[in-house]
């Protein structure tokens, strides 16, 4: 599952993996580490980043997921749980521009084709179909209104106790848009073969009426 940010990717692919009995790998929870990661080691400075120090310490990233007592996914940094972290608004305005680093992605693909390798595998992110799995059986592009992205990530964020200015997510969600589509390294786009969704006007329960019965059919 490709698609634009915010436009509910993860929660529609952890659903359907759960209900299929797949895994589910949250790629773009994996780029967020490493921003996390990149911050918190002081590499971004504005818009600057130390590329040199980040590549010399990101064979030291260790990224792995795990679960809580309710079985909800969460993402750990070397052992540590830093779900709530990098879902904040300080990740999410750096993460497109880590993302497009080259050995970053690299380094992230690598890892996402060992985890997929065994198969029985749902990923989200933005170049699954056309640069992790180029064969995989079914592919999935996600899409909404940039406006109701943002409503979506801004009421995500008041939920967990931030206090987002609406005007700053929809600036997020657009700039981020524009660096995801005009990388050099693995751009997003649509696959060829891919299935768009369009869920602006959609309810959670029709989305994922919408993707089992595609999922279905690819079965077959």
């Amino acid at each position: 599952m490709d698609g634009h940010s915010s436009c509910g990717k993860s929660t529609m692919a952890k659903t359907l993996a759960k209900k299929i009995g797949y895994t589910y790998i949250d790629t773009g929870a994996m780029y967020r580490t490493v921003t996390l990661y990149a911050l918190r080691r002081g590499f971004i400075n504005g818009d600057v980043i130390d590329e040199e120090s980040l590549r010399r310490e990101l064979p030291g990233i260790e990224i792995s997921f795990g679960h809580d007592d309710q079985g909800k996914q969460y993402t750990m940094l070397n052992g540590e749980n830093v779900e709530r972290e990098i879902r904040g608004m300080e990740v999410s305005g750096k993460v497109s521009p880590i993302s497009a680093i080259p050995f970053v992605r690299e380094a992230m693909v690598e890892q996402q084709r060992a985890m997929g390798s065994k198969g029985a595998v749902i990923m989200d992110g933005r170049d699954i179909g056309t640069t992790v799995f180029p064969n995989a059986e079914l592919k999935i592009f996600v899409t909404a209104s940039d406006e109701i992205r943002a409503r979506r990530r801004f009421d995500e964020l008041t939920l967990k106790g931030e206090n987002p200015v609406y005007e700053d997510v929809l600036k997020n969600v657009r700039e981020r848009d524009y660096i995801d589509s005009h990388r050099a390294v693995s751009p997003l786009r649509k696959a060829d073969d891919a299935i768009v969704l369009d869920n602006s006007d959609m309810t959670f329960q029709q989305q994922d009426e919408w993707l089992m019965e595609h999922y279905l059919e690819a079965a077959k």
